[in-house]
């Protein structure tokens, strides 16, 4: 018997003789950077992951995948199976990604490596796909650019520092947009036959809808109200909270309707403060926090909202978009960056920097019942073209040409 140790020489993974032939007898041992897929509240380039994992996982029969991961406690979320093994180890992000991941990678034999979240190791004898979901750490300086939690700051930064040589080593560049694709070889001034474009999908459970009976349970365990838009917002700058917040006071102020504002990840003692400094801190009182909100839950949150908001300032892709259109319900978003390439024709577009404009989207397709309708209706069909069966398909064929 074979055991893989951790740092601390702890046995992480056991493998037999039929997992020795696992690693012999396949045409291609893919090597699957995916360092938290396992842990409890995952975001979007988590949740990319692991849904292009799982359908790699269906759709080839012929490569062997090998995920590699840290620990966590979500780990029913993605099981092993025949053509796929899972190897889990613990440590700091950068020890896990720059010291411990190439050594793992050396004991599995991988013949490429997939890093899914724009780093990867700098020295790595194995050839490398990098996914750049975007480079706004590279256009400002996250050490002096306002609106960041030192958390996010310390990130952008480790980023800024390998990113460069990562992008140069690689052997292919994948990115999830034309226009981040765009971005990335006008600013980096790459060669272009080296950066792909492989979109992101919509989980199928966006699409499913429960009984009144099950939708009802959700709504009531997060004590939502009966008319609401969602927003998921966050203290990301790019995420626009403030003029969000400000957006929607604006709305009830001149609308006069009794509808809420359900935001996600968000202090509200922030939210306080923003209306706070404008004179508008009687509409508080209109704003629910949910807190984080699970991905199972999500579903029917997005689907009984009036409308969805995301009207971000910079976006590589925008996979939210897509989800509530998924739900039927119709879209506000951005007139920049990657939102129009990915909601076409079936959202309301706004400038996210013009408050004025954010409030009278909002007041004009709340108050147009034809409008609503046919975003719906276009936002489904829109949403139902971007799978991550396609996704897969196009990912297996880079790592082919990687291999050759």
């Amino acid at each position: 018997m074979v055991q893989a140790r951790n740092e601390e020489g702890q046995t992480q993974c056991n493998f037999d003789l039929s997992s020795i032939h696992f690693l012999l007898v396949t045409s291609m041992v893919i090597g699957f950077e995916a360092q938290r897929i396992f842990r409890e509240n995952k975001h979007g380039m988590d949740f990319v992951a692991l849904e292009l994992i799982k359908a790699l996982r269906r759709l080839d029969t012929e490569n062997k995948y090998v995920v590699f991961t840290n620990k966590g406690p979500d780990t029913a979320c993605l099981p092993e199976s025949d053509n796929l093994k899972i190897v889990t180890f613990g440590g700091t992000f950068i020890v896990w990604e720059q010291l411990l991941l190439p050594k793992y990678v050396k004991k599995f034999a991988c013949d490429i490596l997939h890093c899914t979240s724009n780093t990867a190791p700098l020295y790595l004898n194995v050839p490398t796909v990098v996914t750049i979901h975007d480079i706004i750490y590279l256009e400002n300086n996250p050490l002096f650019a306002e609106g960041y939690t030192a958390y996010q700051r310390f990130g952008n930064y480790y980023r800024r520092l390998v990113v460069r040589v990562n992008m140069r080593r690689a052997k292919k560049i994948v990115t999830v947009s034309n226009f981040e694709r765009k971005r990335l070889i006008d600013f980096l001034k790459l060669p272009s036959e080296k950066v792909d474009v492989v979109y992101n999908g919509v989980a199928s459970h966006f699409f499913e809808r429960t009984t009144e009976e099950e939708a009802q349970k959700v709504l009531k365990r997060h004590k939502l109200p009966n008319k609401y838009f969602l927003f998921l917002g966050n203290t990301d700058p790019k995420k626009n909270t403030r003029n969000t917040i400000l957006a929607f006071a604006g709305f009830v102020q001149q609308s006069g309707q009794d509808v809420y504002l359900v935001v996600a990840d968000l202090d509200g003692e922030l939210v306080r403060d923003i209306l706070r400094s404008e004179g508008l801190s009687e509409y508080f009182s209109q704003i629910h926090f949910t807190g984080y909100i699970d991905n199972k839950d999500l579903p029917v949150i997005i689907q009984k909202s009036n409308l969805f908001l995301y009207p971000s300032k910079r976006e590589s892709f925008g996979i939210p978009i897509l989800e509530a259109m998924a739900g039927g319900v119709p879209v506000i978003t951005s007139n920049r960056a990657s939102m129009p390439e990915v909601s076409g024709d079936a959202a309301f577009l706004i400038d996210p920097f013009n408050v004025n404009s954010m409030t009278e989207g909002m007041l004009t397709l709340f108050g147009n019942e034809k409008l609503k309708e046919k975003l719906a209706t276009q936002g489904m069909e829109r949403a139902s073209t971007f799978n991550w069966d396609n996704s897969a398909k196009q990912m297996l064929g880079i790592y082919k040409k990687v291999f050759r």
